[in-house]
């Protein structure tokens, strides 16, 4: 790698040096800059040509030096000699002026080291073109290496030689004397230009008579520098030492034979015996037949054999050879019409350039780039021919490369892309939109076409704009978003509004419905669906893009309406526009189609959506309902003595509860508080209950132990009778004695096993019931606080079926309580004893209430149940012990469900007075077993 860089900087240096000693000191790169050696031209290849640029204008040029160092071998005299034959040369050119001939823009000049002058931009002479590469750079570029010369251009090139020394015969009436390859040279588009008059000759005698031309006779002795190439010289130059216009005829068909011979002369001269050469010469053309000039075209092989002719009288002169069918070639006459262009009127213009389209696709690429495109688009300065120039420049760039097109036909497109007028410039751009699209660069698509389509789209005329709308969704996938949003569709909606055209109003409504895949749903909905009912004309057309629009929205899956769109501004604008009376059946199905379409899609997402709330609720509901059911119970659930105590107090609470006022307006303030959002007392009061509820929580639980019933070693006394004794004395005291309906009577309690005051069933067997606890095991009992009516009899009041609230609060101090004990109930006493009511106090265990059963009937409810009510944290207690709200619901909160005794009928209001002690025993009996 290191090797070839290098070798690379030893070649620039030394190209760089070369060209610096070759120019260094000459008045020529005051105004040019040179650039790097290209070619090799003139007599001998002895002029090195450059690239050069003009320093005040960039104009690009062609610089010709001859170095002096090239003559150094020869004797001063002849170094003289070969510089004045340079000088004369480049003289003779620059006072010539003709588009056959090479034009010099700067004078020669001399220095010290070099000869110089420039002329228009040059590729190479055609001697390096046919291969012959003397006094050319090391490095050969690959242009000129690869060059291939197409049928076109040498047919061309050769008229333009043959016209070029017309114009030296007739008009200036002057002898080249040295039509070689080495002098003419290609310039930058292809054209062939004559150069090198080192030799020529002038006629001797005035203009109006007949031309003569002196010659010099060869002399041998001269440097190669001073004398014309002999390979091209005619005879009669060395033979008869005579010249005249034939003699550059006969090295024109030199010229022609070397061409299509890759280079090669068709005789070889020995230079040291020059006279010997050319008597062999001589009568080698006096024999020439046309068998030997196989390698030229059959269509010009007679000429060439004419040219090639031993008598000068017999060559064709050089304006006849301009007219020989050789060169009606189509793409030769085309080229050459392109050379005359500028002598021609815009009417001849305009046929000629409708035609090349037909023209152009017979020519070769480079023909067409180099030598045709510069033509065409040097006529954009005339506006009334782009019309005409315009389609064949776009047909050259379709052929071109995506560079050729940015380099060379883009940059003299941009003044184009402005004008308004005429009016057909936009229209032909807006046909090859595609091509310009491909060709060109983003940036230059934004900055250039955008605005170009932006004003076509507001042109008056109607052709244009209904182009531009078909043409717009060709390409909108390459338009930058912004760009359109803010830019193209205001002027599709513009052009669809404020125009009288129903085809433009057509083609805006189907331009947009093309285009919507490339929008924001958001913008479609808000801007580009409320626009719709703007359109003011009621045309079927017109309704069916419409209808188009709005469908092609309601399908897309990147788009869509929502169903407050659909519902509230889409069907009431499509409905009433199905019924116009300009649509045929096939356009009012199509637009009945798209409303059951969408009201069958509103249907759906709406009937979804109110099934999943549905479900939220129904969900949300028996969450709640669940939370109320499913209340945390802090007893271990293997303590079923402390579970039933639990169920014995809540059932009694709600019981005696059933009947208060003030527990109904406390059940509704706790329902409100469950479905409404709560005061502030009560998040207060909440808040106290839970600082309660945790301070309980943090106390050490009792433990209960296990404990084993004793078995009485005595028989339970029967109290049946007693207790009818005792009721009856009670009722004797009641004021009224109203009937007791039948549904008011306590029915018996099922044998069942009722889970209300027993760990086991019910059988009329004798047992003892304990609570679960320890009887020697005494604890501190929380009484509960309930509102109770002073004057509310005990079991009066109205009772409420459905949920009974109580609330427990800690009392300071209650009685200790041990286990309970009921009476057996199996043999009942046949005998009737007095009234004795000590048979409650076994009822109640060792410790005996203070109040009597008279004195029990008269108190307050909440003071008579404190006593049955444990402590708070007691076991099987549950949410009661915690001092929260228990809510007894229906008659299965707390296991009630099938169980008569809770029937909320058998809470209505109680007569007076017992009729029957009967009943009464009876109801008892079922009661305690």
């Amino acid at each position: 790698m290191e090797s070839m860089l290098n070798k690379l900087k030893s070649t620039v240096t030394k190209v760089t040096a070369d060209v610096t000693s070759a120019v260094m000191g000459n008045p020529v790169t005051r105004e040019f800059d040179v650039g790097r050696h290209i070619a090799s031209g003139g007599n001998g290849l002895a002029w090195k040509i450059f690239n050069g640029t003009k320093k005040s204008t960039k104009q690009e040029v062609a610089v010709f030096v001859f170095d002096k160092k090239l003559i150094d071998k020869y004797q001063k005299f002849e170094k003289d000699q070969i510089i004045d034959s340079l000088k004369r040369g480049v003289q003779q050119l620059t006072r010539l002026r003709h588009p056959r001939l090479l034009t010099v823009q700067h004078p020669l000049e001399e220095s010290r080291d070099c000869l110089a002058f420039c002329t228009e931009p040059v590729f190479a002479s055609l001697a390096n073109v046919l291969g012959n590469w003397e006094n050319l750079p090391s490095s050969i570029s690959p242009d000129i290496k690869d060059y291939k010369l197409y049928d076109v251009e040498t047919k061309y090139g050769l008229l333009q030689v043959s016209e070029g020394l017309s114009f030296l015969h007739s008009s200036v009436k002057m002898v080249h004397g040295n039509v070689t390859p080495e002098n003419i040279i290609l310039n930058k588009s292809g054209a062939w230009k004559i150069m090198g008059f080192d030799f020529c000759v002038s006629s001797s005698n005035p203009s109006e008579q007949e031309p003569k031309f002196p010659c010099k006779e060869w002399d041998p002795n001269l440097p190669s520098l001073c004398l014309p190439n002999p390979e091209y010289l005619a005879p009669e130059y060395i033979l008869s030492v005579s010249c005249e216009t034939a003699s550059d005829m006969y090295s024109l068909g030199t010229v022609i034979y070397a061409v299509f011979n890759k280079g090669k002369p068709i005789f070889e001269v020995n230079k040291q015996d020059i006279y010997k050469s050319f008597s062999r010469q001589l009568d080698q053309l006096s024999r020439l037949r046309s068998s030997s000039l196989t390698s030229i075209p059959e269509e010009v092989r007679e000429h060439v054999k004419l040219l090639l002719n031993v008598t000068p009288t017999v060559r064709p002169d050089a304006d006849q050879m301009t007219k020989i069918p050789f060169f009606d070639d189509v793409g030769a006459v085309t080229l050459q019409y392109f050379d005359t262009l500028f002598q021609r009127n815009n009417l001849q213009k305009s046929q000629f350039f409708k035609g090349l389209p037909k023209v152009l696709p017979k020519l070769p690429k480079r023909v067409i780039v180099q030598r045709i495109l510069p033509c065409l688009t040097s006529e954009f300065v005339n506006p009334d021919m782009v019309p005409f120039v315009l389609p064949n420049v776009l047909l050259i760039a379709e052929e071109c490369t995506k560079e050729e097109y940015v380099k060379l036909i883009l940059p003299e497109l941009g003044p184009v892309f402005k004008q308004q007028e005429p009016i057909q410039i936009l229209l032909i751009f807006l046909q090859k939109m595609d091509l310009l699209l491909t060709k060109t660069p983003p940036d230059e698509i934004k900055d250039i076409l955008l605005p170009m389509v932006y004003r076509a789209l507001e042109a008056p005329s109607i052709q244009i704009q209904e182009l531009c709308l078909n043409i717009i969704p060709t390409f909108a996938n390459i338009i930058d978003y912004p760009s359109m949003k803010n830019a193209l569709i205001p002027r599709i909606k513009n052009a669809c509004l404020q125009t009288s055209s129903l085809a433009v109003r057509v083609n805006s409504l189907v331009c947009l419905g093309k285009i919507l895949e490339y929008l924001d749903k958001w913008f479609v909905l808000d801007d580009i669906l409320p626009f719709l009912q703007q359109i003011p004309s009621k045309e079927p057309a017109v309704l069916m893009g419409i209808l188009g629009i709005y469908k092609c929205t309601f399908t897309h899956k990147k788009l869509g309406i929502t169903k407050e769109q659909l519902a509230g501004k889409v069907l009431p604008h499509l409905i009433p526009l199905s019924i116009e009376n300009n649509l045929n059946l096939n356009q009012f199905s199509s637009f009945i189609a798209v409303i059951k379409e969408m009201l069958s899609r509103l249907e759906s997402e709406h009937r979804t959506k109110l099934e999943q709330l549905h479900m939220m609720q129904e969900q949300q509901r028996s969450l709640d309902i669940g939370n109320q059911m499913s209340a945390p119970e802090e007893t271990n659930v293997a303590h079923a003595g402390s579970q039933q105590i639990d169920k014995v107090f809540n059932n009694i609470g709600a019981d005696l509860l059933t009947g208060g006022e003030s527990e109904n307006k406390e059940d509704g303030l706790q329902n409100k508080q469950k479905r409404a959002s709560l005061t502030l007392e009560e998040k207060q009061k909440l808040a106290k209950e839970q600082e309660q509820a945790q301070k309980l929580k943090s106390q050490q639980p009792l433990k209960p132990q296990p404990h084993t019933p004793i078995v009485p070693i005595k028989q339970t006394k029967d109290l049946t009778d007693t207790l009818m004794d005792n009721m009856t004395s009670l009722s004797s005291l009641s004021v009224s004695t109203p009937k007791l309906s039948a549904s008011s009577t306590f029915t018996s309690v099922p044998s069942t096993g009722l889970s209300m005051m027993f760990s086991t069933p019910i059988d009329n067997t004798k047992r003892n019931l304990t609570n679960g606890l320890n009887a020697n095991m005494g604890f501190q009992t929380s009484g509960f606080n309930m509102p109770v009516n002073p004057n509310q009899n005990f079991f009066s009041g109205t009772s409420t079926a459905g949920v009974t609230t109580m609330t427990l609060g800690a009392a300071p101090t209650l009685s200790n309580y041990s286990s309970l004990s009921v009476p057996s109930a199996g043999v009942k006493q046949a005998q009737q004893r007095p009234t004795d009511m000590s048979a409650l106090n076994n009822l109640f265990g060792p410790q005996k209430p203070k109040v009597s059963m008279n004195q029990l009937s008269q108190q307050k409810p909440n003071q008579w149940l404190s006593q049955f009510v444990p402590p708070p944290g007691s076991p099987g207690l549950g949410n009661a012990a915690m001092g929260t709200q228990v809510n007894v619901i229906g008659q299965t909160a707390f296991g009630m469900q099938g169980n008569p005794f809770f029937n909320p009928q058998n809470f209505a209001q109680p007569p007076t007075t017992m009729t029957s002690s009967g009943s009464a025993s009876n109801d008892l009996k079922d009661l305690f077993g």
